[in-house]
This record gives structure tokens, C-alpha cells and sequence, in this order.
């Protein structure tokens, strides 16, 4: 029994084993219990039914507790286990280091966690939202998540006794040199920061930018990806896109048609009053279609003009192009039992223009097609 007892007080590293066997004990048992834990409250989240009163509070707290990696479990059984225990201090610098930069790690893990928790929940309170979010909120992730793992360094190396005040000054003056040569680059950064959050399109928006058409299909955090109609791909810098005239079909409501119809001055006078009501009968039987107006607004040196408007109750260009094409095809049938006469409308003639010869080449005066 003595031998025992003497074995139990004997020292290793300035601690007597039964001290270290006391903390083995504790490490096993908390990185037993710990993972555990972890493991049965993430079952619990998954089975909880989510319109449950409790759901929202348990789902916070399983996917922090989810996120909560197994090296910041280590770390905890370690301190745990080692507060009762003396080291050299080298050993006790170099373990005191280790264990704050895992805490301020996990920290940084667990308001990411918090952020895209938070965002999930409104994008399922809000699902219409989805398209319109599309990628814009990865560039916002992408920049909370810049801060807060700065942040979170920033705090380790002040709490590991290192003082941040010149490391910032240095990165301060370090930061304008590199911005004026990384200029263009932060440009993009910022207007795509613009862009995730004034939210002026989504992934899925057909967009015309000057000369240029497509479908959204990436907005990254340097340039936006179109697919356009003809199938090739286009991408445009995020800063160019915030400076440039973008219409957003994506958005449409319904489509506003305006078209014109040139009669003959022919056309008996009885014949041209009736082609406002013979138009509106058309457009109003068409489906999905609301009949705007439609007058004789122009009486044009060759022609008497009428302008129609009509709307299509939905976005998309085929309905709009069926339902115009219908129209058509029901006025070209209607004016020819109502007498009316569409007018012809004569080509532009093309003027010739004599050039001197001394602007051409060759001895004879040259024409030039205007």
C-alpha cells in the first residue's frame, strides 16, 4: 500500500501523477460528455417540428452549438484539466497561447454562424425574396466575414499581452499604399457591397446594360456574370454596372404594348370611326390582356395614323408575342369587312450626292450614296 501511496505522490513536470492522473480523468470525461452533448442537441434540432413554439429558441442555440469544432472541445477539456496543475513557463506561454487563439477562433465561428442563422431565417420568412437575394448576400458574407475574423485577431493578439495600437498604425499606412495600388479591385468591392444591398437585381433578372443583354447568373465580389440570348456569356465589373442606364426585365409586373396603324386617306369616314371600338373588341377577347386605348391621334401628310395600347398581364415576352400576333391577325380581318384601306407607305428615296473629283480618285466626278 505504501509503495502505492508513494508511487501516487511521486513528481513529473512539477506535479505529483496522482495530480495528473486526476486530470487525465478530467480531460476523458469532458471530451467524452462535450461531443455528446453536441450530438444530442443537433438530433434534437433535426426532429423538433418547426411551427413549434420552441423550435426558434433550440434552433439558435443547435446551430451554434453544431458549429462548435472539435479542436475548441480539445482546448476546453485541456484547460479543464490543467487548472489544477503547475508548468514551467514555457510550457505555460506556450499552452495559455494556444487555448486563446482557440477561443477567439471559435468566437469568430460562432457570429458567423449567428449571421447566416439569422439570414436563413429571413430568407424563409420572406421566400419571394430568394431570387432577388440570389448571390448578393454571399458578397455580404463575405465582407462581415473579413471584419469579424480581423476582429477576432485583433482581440487574441491584445489578450496574448501584444498591443494592436502600432500593428494598426502600420497597417493603416501599409492599407493606402495597397488600396491606391489595388484601386480597381476595391472599387468592384465596394459596388458590389452597393449592389448586395440596395438589391437593384438578383440571379435570374434579365437585364439590357447599354449594348449588352442577359440573364443574371453570378454576382461575385468583383464583376456580375450575364448569360445572354445568343448563349455566351458576359461579365461586367460591379463598378461598371453601378455607373451604367440597367433596365431590369426580371421585375416586370406585365407588359405595355404600343403599336401603330397606318390607314389610307381612302378610308370612308364612318369606316375610321368604327376602328376604335372594332379594336377594343379585338383586344379585350384576347386572354390575359387589358385593352389600354386606342385613337386616331395623327393625320400625317400620307397617312392617318391610330395608336393602340393594350397590357399583358404577365412578364413573360411569349405570351406577350402570341397575344400581339393574335391581334394582328384579328385586325387585318376585321378592317377588310369594315373597309378599311391601310396605307402604303413608299420607300425614302435615296439621294445622290456628286463628289469632285479631286476627293476621289480618278479624273471623272464619282456619286456617293447618302
Amino acid at each position: 500500500m505504501s509503495g502505492w501511496r508513494a508511487l501516487w505522490h511521486l513528481e513529473f513536470l512539477g506535479n505529483e501523477l496522482g495530480e495528473w492522473a486526476v486530470a487525465l480523468a478530467i480531460f476523458l470525461v469532458t471530451f467524452t460528455v462535450l461531443p455528446l452533448v453536441k450530438r444530442v442537441i443537433s438530433r434534437k434540432r433535426r426532429r423538433e417540428y418547426p411551427t413549434s413554439q420552441a423550435y426558434y429558441a433550440l434552433d439558435n442555440l443547435a446551430a451554434l452549438v453544431e458549429h462548435t469544432t472539435r479542436l475548441f472541445l480539445w482546448g476546453v477539456a485541456v484547460w479543464l484539466a490543467a487548472r489544477d496543475l503547475t508548468f514551467p513557463d514555457k510550457i505555460d506561454r506556450t499552452l495559455n497561447f494556444v487555448l486563446v487563439l482557440l477561443l477567439w477562433m471559435q468566437v469568430a465561428v460562432w457570429v458567423m454562424t449567428a449571421i447566416r442563422h439569422a439570414m436563413g431565417l429571413g430568407r424563409q420568412r420572406a421566400p419571394g425574396q430568394e431570387r432577388v437575394r440570389g448571390g448578393s448576400m454571399e458578397v455580404v458574407l463575405v465582407a462581415i466575414g473579413i471584419l469579424v475574423w480581423s476582429l477576432a485577431a485583433l482581440l487574441a493578439l491584445e489578450n496574448l499581452g501584444i498591443h494592436v495600437g502600432p500593428l494598426l498604425a502600420g497597417l493603416g499606412i501599409g492599407g493606402i499604399a495597397l488600396a491606391l495600388a489595388v484601386q480597381t479591385v476595391l472599387s468592384d468591392l465596394l459596388a458590389s457591397l452597393s449592389i448586395a444591398l440596395d438589391k437593384p437585381f438578383g440571379v435570374g433578372d434579365f437585364l439590357t446594360i447599354d449594348d449588352c443583354q442577359g440573364s443574371v447568373e453570378h454576382i461575385g465580389v468583383k464583376s456580375t456574370r450575364l448569360r445572354s440570348i445568343t448563349g455566351e456569356q458576359l461579365i461586367l465589373g460591379n463598378s461598371d454596372l453601378l455607373k451604367a442606364r440597367v433596365r431590369n426585365f426580371g421585375r416586370m409586373v406585365e407588359r405595355r404594348s404600343l403599336f401603330q396603324l397606318d390607314v389610307h386617306y381612302d378610308t370612308p369616314v364612318a369606316a375610321l370611326a368604327a376602328v376604335p371600338g372594332a379594336v377594343r373588341e379585338i383586344v379585350e377577347a384576347t386572354p390575359d390582356v387589358r385593352f389600354d386605348r386606342c385613337h386616331l391621334l395623327r393625320c400625317a401628310p400620307t397617312t392617318l395614323q391610330f395608336e393602340v395600347v393594350f397590357f399583358v398581364n404577365t412578364p413573360d415576352f411569349k405570351a406577350y408575342a402570341n397575344a400581339q400576333q393574335s391581334i394582328n391577325l384579328r385586325i387585318l380581318e376585321r378592317f377588310r369587312a369594315l373597309g378599311v384601306i391601310f396605307a402604303a407607305v413608299a420607300p425614302t428615296p435615296v439621294r445622290v450626292h456628286t463628289v469632285p473629283s479631286t476627293d476621289l480618285p480618278g479624273d471623272s466626278p464619282q456619286q456617293r450614296l447618302l
